[in-house]
């Protein structure tokens, strides 16, 4: 037998100094993990167990003035799938799948599908995703997140999946706040509507805005138009988060913590009656349906657009404002209509025909237009705050005045006619008279100019210094978005724009409110505000207060002025100024009966006897876009946009109106009826809020 032999001493030290090292390895590596990297490894651990919520805040409510919810929020049943709690069982899923296709009235599969937002597959025939295409989008993402395969169902499906539950693992049912607009039409072009926060590619600052106000990409919506735009902040509030323990699946266990508290919208009420806002919506649709009605019998052309807006001159408080065309915002409540969008946006396909006319505009503030004769107060007061003439002074109306270009005066055939409304002239008119009559003749000597009678005129630089103290060329400041700031005629601007010099005929155009002067609605009517009001600039308001969620007012709005001062006009002009607006009433442009397709003997003006009313008509040239291609741009018989300007009573004016009907024709005859149907309809409920003790 042979006997082993010891192993070497080198050997066994190298052995036994092997197992030390790695004995020490081993014991530096959970030093290392157990003290040096914990903190990483315990938050690791958290974050894999530990999630963050979003808690959505409440939207706040829009009412009006009288405390009527113009907007509400409603409850939305969303049918969701989480991919990764469907069963094992292929089987199982295809007919989890079948019941969620026959209760959603939609199919299984799509061939040939692609990816989109869920909930805009459609149904029926009409569907282009299919349950199982939103499913397995959602699982190759984000497996343990809820997919959405049925938005905004009825809630007689929502009861029928909830009932299900236990046969359908992976399928529930999902309430959201949906916005509903109860006033629809009526108020949409002011209350506007909401969106889904777009991309970081389409909109990287909207997005980057929201997203850091703690907004979900894919859950929330924004306010994209209308005071839902406008006050965002206030009625957004601040979404909460909270901290969950969640198991290996998804599912909450617990919640650990609220990290930010869930701050709910205010509440925002408007200065809009919208009884008052009813009553002007249906003047004006009324009005140009029944005149449509006439031209499409006598084959003429169609009005299309028209605004109203009612104001509180002594405070600026807008307490009516009408857009036509106006749309449905309640069709972009749930999401957006595409069709119907591109439809009202112009930008129809083949299939959809374009509304030209832009109905999510507010044309109240959005669009400019050349304001005609109810410019005329303008150039009025600034004639006579310049001592440009004497308003007792008469000056003769022949019917039409002739021109010779400064630079060539022998030239005739340079020469240009400037011709009244009335051809056959007004004969001799003062001050009153050229306002009441809406004297063209007048306001082309005293705003331009007339050497054979020895008027210098106002001028074009001193009729922009008078715009712009009324306020033209900049935003009045409401509370909509989007809202113009018009132009004031100017040498330079002319010169930079189109690379023309100015001409004497141009200011003779823009005294009268025509060539190169545009305004908003608004404007024309705030400047109105600030002759009947004695003075004072306001800024047009459409917001009376911020409530809380108990009522209590957070913040009241005040009266604010745009000119910390009264305007420069003596109380003498402005007395002149109304005096004329008076008459215009009483023996001028809106006083006696009309003939007007085919109505015999109807007054302009159908209002109480004892209210007495002042105003101003308007009828203004114009060629744009719309009236070259049909053809109606026919030098001496040019299209005419209708306007008219009301307030009462004379004597301590507490309401304005104004009403623009584009391609309206005269305003006497377009929209004095309107503006007289408004104003009754004014003092018929302050009457009877009287009589209720409102």
């Amino acid at each position: 037998m042979k006997i082993a032999q010891p192993a070497p001493a080198w050997r066994t030290g190298f052995f036994f100094g092997f197992l030390a090292v790695a004995a020490l390895g081993l014991l530096l590596r959970a030093f290392w993990l157990t003290v040096i990297e914990n903190p990483q490894w315990a938050a690791e651990a958290v974050e894999n167990r530990v999630s963050r919520v979003s808690d959505p805040a409440p939207r706040g409510i829009i009412y009006d003035a009288r405390g009527v919810p113009l907007v509400l929020n409603v409850p939305s049943f969303n049918v969701v799938v989480v991919p990764a709690n469907l069963p094992d069982s292929e089987a199982q899923t295809e007919r989890i799948y079948q019941r969620l296709a026959d209760l959603l009235n939609m199919p299984i599969t799509v061939p040939g599908s692609t990816p989109q937002a869920a909930c805009t597959q459609g149904t029926g025939p009409n569907a282009t995703r299919g349950v199982r295409d939103l499913v397995e989008e959602g699982a190759g993402f984000r497996p343990f997140d809820a997919v959405k395969v049925g938005c905004d169902v009825t809630k007689e499906i929502a009861l029928v999946v909830r009932e299900e539950k236990d046969q359908l693992p992976g399928v529930d049912v999902v309430v959201e706040p949906l916005r509903q607009y109860p006033t629809g039409e009526l108020t949409a072009a002011l209350v506007g509507y909401m969106a889904a926060i777009p991309s970081p590619d389409d909109a990287p600052l909207t997005y980057a805005y929201l997203t850091g106000r703690g907004f979900v990409p894919g859950r929330d919506r924004y306010g994209v138009a209308g005071i839902e735009a406008s006050m965002q902040d206030e009625l957004g509030g601040q979404n909460g988060s909270s901290l969950v323990e969640k198991d290996v699946s998804g599912q909450v266990l617990r919640v650990l913590g609220v990290e930010t508290a869930t701050v709910p919208g205010n509440n925002v009420q408007l200065t809009i009656d919208v009884r008052l806002q009813n009553a002007a919506f249906a003047a004006v649709q009324h009005r140009i349906d029944y005149v449509n009605a006439f031209n499409n019998y006598a084959q003429n052309v169609q009005v299309f657009t028209g605004v109203a807006i009612v104001m509180n001159p002594r405070t600026g408080q807008v307490l009516a404002m009408v857009s036509w065309p106006t749309y449905d915002n309640n069709r972009f409540a749930r999401s957006i209509d595409l069709d119907y969008y591109e439809e009202l946006a112009g930008q129809a396909n083949a299939d959809v025909p374009a509304d030209p006319y832009y109905p999510l505009l507010n044309h109240a503030v959005n669009v400019l237009y050349p304001p005609g004769s109810v410019f005329k107060v303008v150039t009025a007061v600034g004639a006579l705050e310049e001592n440009v003439i004497e308003p007792e002074r008469f000056i003769n109306d022949p019917g039409k005045i002739t021109i010779r270009d400064q630079y060539f005066p022998a030239d005739l055939g340079r020469a240009r006619d400037f011709v009244c409304w009335n051809r056959q002239g007004h004969g001799e008119v003062n001050f009153i008279t050229g306002i009441a009559q809406s004297c063209n003749v007048y306001f082309y000597k005293i705003g331009g100019g007339y050497p054979d009678d020895g008027i210098v005129g106002l001028g074009i630089e001193r009729l922009g210094k008078w715009m712009n103290l009324f306020g033209f060329g900049e935003t009045t400041g409401i509370e909509l978005p989007g809202e113009l700031a018009g132009y004031i005629p100017s040498r330079d601007r002319k010169r930079i724009t189109w690379g023309e010099s100015w001409s004497t005929g141009d200011t003779y155009n823009a005294v009268i409110g025509q060539g190169y002067v545009s305004v908003t609605p608004l404007q024309m009517l705030n400047a109105y505000n600030a002759v009947i009001n004695g003075g004072w600039l306001y800024k047009p308001t459409i917001i009376d207060k911020i409530l809380d969620g108990e009522g209590n007012v957070i913040t009241q709005y005040e009266p604010q002025l745009l000119s910390p001062e009264r305007l420069p006009i003596s109380q003498t002009t402005l007395d002149y100024v109304r005096t004329g607006m008076r008459k215009a009433v009483v023996d001028g442009t809106l006083s006696g009966d009309l003939n007007v397709y085919g109505q015999i003997g109807v007054p302009k003006l159908d209002l109480p006897e004892d209210l007495h009313v002042a105003g101003k008509t308007g009828t203004a040239e114009f060629c744009d876009k719309f009236a070259w291609p049909r053809g109606w741009c026919i030098p001496g018989t040019f299209p005419t946009h209708a306007w008219t300007t009301l307030y009462a009573p004379y004597e301590d004016p507490e309401v304005s109106v104004i009403v623009f009907v584009y391609h309206g024709g005269e305003g006497s005859l377009m929209a004095a009826p309107i503006a007289g149907e408004i104003l009754r309809a004014y003092f018929e409920l302050k009457a009877q809020d009287a009589g209720a003790g409102n």
